[in-house]
């Protein structure tokens, strides 16, 4: 659970992000501009910040340069403008994620965790063990029953975010957001072909799973051999 400052000046997205985010047991404070925004912030501390940018007294990119002289909670910018250089700027500027309206709630609940698991992590973890699998995050190397396995990036990155989640079901759409940063809608494919790549390499297939294993219409999980 995390306590969010929504900085927003739609009463109707206010209340729709309001229920969101209590349905996914957060706590939420509310601000309809800038200076009420930035009052809530030093008053209240929260964990994270939603923040709009065409909000009624303050652009959203000067609040977030006051934000930034004061704090470094995570800010997630929330804008219906989706200009890719206003993005990068938004970014270089101190944002820790940008997303464009309209967006799906399990979307902004996998940012909001994202934002929250970079705040927190002081480094990279020691090295996970599934099974005979050892995923080790410092060095980026991955062994198999004692044996190296040369794993492209991308690759390492898939695996570990699902080590650090043994055998729990990730669904494709969240691995998009924190594997790839892409937006929920991508395409799943991404996923499927990375997966295809990294059984290979761990000498199994879809069909004989030995770590990585498909749960049809949910996600896949990495969960060591029977």
């Amino acid at each position: 659970m995390a306590d969010v400052l929504i900085v927003e000046d739609d009463a109707t997205i206010r209340t729709a992000l309001v229920r969101a985010l209590g349905a996914r047991h957060h706590a939420t404070m509310t601000a309809p501009d800038a200076m009420s925004g930035l009052q809530s912030l030093v008053e209240h501390r929260p964990d994270v910040v939603l923040l709009d940018l065409g909000l009624p007294d303050l652009d959203g990119a000067a609040l977030l340069a006051m934000i930034r002289a004061v704090s470094d909670v995570p800010v997630i910018v929330v804008s219906a403008r989706d200009e890719g250089a206003g993005i990068v700027e938004l970014l270089d500027a101190g944002a820790d994620d940008y997303l464009v309206k309209p967006f799906a709630a399990d979307q902004l609940e996998a940012r909001i965790r994202a934002v929250l698991r970079r705040a927190g992590a002081p480094g990279p973890a020691g090295p996970l063990t599934v099974g005979g699998l050892v995923v080790d995050p410092r060095a980026r190397t991955v062994r198999l029953d004692g044996a190296d396995i040369e794993l492209s990036p991308k690759e390492f990155d898939l695996l570990h975010y699902l080590a650090e989640r043994p055998g729990e079901v990730v669904k494709k759409r969240e691995l998009l957001a924190e594997v790839w940063n892409q937006p929920y809608g991508g395409a799943d494919k991404t996923v499927d072909v990375h997966l295809h790549w990294l059984r290979r390499k761990l000498g199994e297939t879809g069909d004989a799973p030995r770590y990585l294993h498909s749960v049809r219409g949910v996600g896949v999980k990495l969960a060591p051999p029977p």
